[in-house]
């Protein structure tokens, strides 16, 4: 059985829904890990994928945050948020808030996580010491599926690229967040839990980043970071035939920041 596996942070389904759609159609994932949905569970667009085939299962407030997981191969043992996910104390707030950055799902003979790590901010931010509380909590979770014989895989926009490789210039990130010891450690500790990085593999580019911003020419000067990440388990890596960052859905007007990450599984 062969399975296609992709994750995209989409950056308001609301307002990249047509690019969606088409990628959809041209692509034809079987399962498709979404992040940055900005839109509540009620708003996302079900009629639009249904008709290409999708049942979806999404988590949303409507404001940054949102996840979603949409599927060819059905849905068993839905969860949204992460058991005992941690939440954020903003400054205006009288308590933290847990964000909608996590949804897992049985799709078919494949469990996945369709996550969105928060990006932390500056490393001297509450927000930072947030992100390193979540990946944790991540790690913990995922630990007796990691272990398992089923093919299991967390997906999506982690906000941190695991090498100095995976950025355009690791001294253009001196002092920010994203290339942070601790925050790579967190991602070696999900290695250590059971699940393996499984690298993208490069087409015209040596480095196939996920994500360039908007500012500054940085798609055409691949002034880019590879933070889509997916992370899979022994049952998952092995089944592998193929994986790759689809730049082709990065360009143009009206596009997400960020690049589907698409893998390809034979089972």
């Amino acid at each position: 059985m062969t399975v296609r596996i992709a994750t995209w942070n989409i950056n308001s389904v609301t307002a990249r829904l047509p690019k969606l759609l088409e990628w959809l159609e041209s692509a034809a994932p079987d399962v498709l890990c979404l992040q940055e949905l900005k839109c509540s569970t009620d708003a996302f667009p079900y009629d639009a994928v249904a008709e290409l085939g999708y049942r979806t299962e999404a988590h949303g407030t409507g404001r940054w945050n949102g996840v979603a997981i949409l599927s060819k191969l059905g849905f068993e043992d839905v969860v949204r948020d992460l058991p005992d996910q941690p939440g954020f104390l903003a400054d205006d707030a009288m308590l933290p808030v847990v964000e909608p950055r996590a949804i897992g799902a049985t799709c078919g003979p494949v469990r996945v996580w369709s996550v969105y790590v928060p990006n932390g901010r500056e490393v001297d931010h509450a927000h930072y010491a947030y992100k390193l509380q979540w990946l944790e909590t991540l790690r913990d979770v995922i630990r007796e599926d990691a272990a398992g014989a089923r093919p299991f895989a967390v997906l999506g926009d982690f906000n941190v690229a695991p090498t100095d490789e995976d950025v355009f210039d690791v001294a253009a990130f001196e002092g920010l967040t994203h290339v942070t010891a601790p925050e790579r450690a967190a991602l070696t500790a999900l290695q250590e839990a059971g699940l393996q990085d499984v690298l993208p593999r490069p087409l015209k580019y040596d480095r196939p980043y996920t994500y360039w911003d908007y500012r500054q020419l940085a798609f055409p000067k691949n002034r880019g970071m590879r933070i889509d990440l997916t992370y899979g388990n022994k049952a998952f890596a092995d089944a592998v035939t193929d994986s790759y960052v689809d730049r082709e859905a990065r360009k143009g007007k009206g596009t997400s920041d960020h690049a589907p990450v698409v893998t390809d599984l034979e089972l």
